[in-house]
């Protein structure tokens, strides 16, 4: 999973600045409106508590809990990541890996938050047809000396209200990364496995 954190790692930061991620958003608007609408907010949010994060870097995870992760369907992508693991797997288990699935990403997040510098996004035209309940937000990403980073993210709408359920890097997919890397681990040594080490990983992690 070493590839695919350092993956995470360079596009968090930006994913977090590049919008989806605000509770203030208004939940009836266009995806790509809602991406353009909540970027700034989230730009103002890190600048202004850039001195309690420093003071105290669990507030990172704090916001994080806050602003990010109500515009996540974990369950979906969950779902995706194990395929057709996730029908072989109890309620239970299937709870407990969106469980450590879930705070395997925030703790990515929370780390990578640091890492940003700067960049700015540009919204591609969008082509997708919000009326489907299923669309793709295409941006890039404009870097300084280096050539610009495309990031997709695939949302779709449940009660009115649309959630990121992959994001796509560079065309390398979020989920599809995730899947094979998990799939591996269950073929050798089963769910259970899997999850008791995103478990340990996770405990690991959160003491330092």
């Amino acid at each position: 999973m070493t590839t695919i954190t350092r993956r995470l790692k360079a596009w968090v930061p930006v994913f977090l600045i590049g919008g989806l991620l605000s509770g203030i958003a208004c939940a009836a608007a266009a995806p790509q409106d809602l991406v353009k609408q909540t970027s700034q907010r989230m730009l103002q949010a890190l600048r202004a508590e850039k001195a309690q994060i420093k003071k105290n870097p669990e507030h990172l995870k704090k916001l994080v809990d806050e602003i990010v992760l109500p515009h996540f369907d974990f369950h979906k992508m969950s779902k995706l990541v194990l395929g057709r693991y996730w029908r072989r797997a109890s309620d239970d288990q299937q709870q407990h890996f969106i469980d450590e699935f879930r705070t395997l990403l925030v703790r990515t997040y929370t780390s990578a938050l640091s890492q940003y510098t700067g960049q700015t996004i540009d919204y591609l035209p969008f082509n997708g047809d919000p009326a489907s309940g299923d669309v793709t937000v295409r941006t890039e990403v404009q870097q300084r000396g280096a050539s610009p980073i495309p990031i997709d993210y695939s949302l779709m709408r449940e009660n009115g209200e649309w959630k990121v359920y992959d994001v796509t890097i560079g065309g390398v997919s979020l989920v599809i990364n995730y899947r094979s890397s998990f799939a591996s681990e269950i073929r050798h040594a089963g769910i259970d496995a899997l999850i008791d080490k995103l478990h340990h990983r996770n405990h690991k992690n959160s003491d330092g």
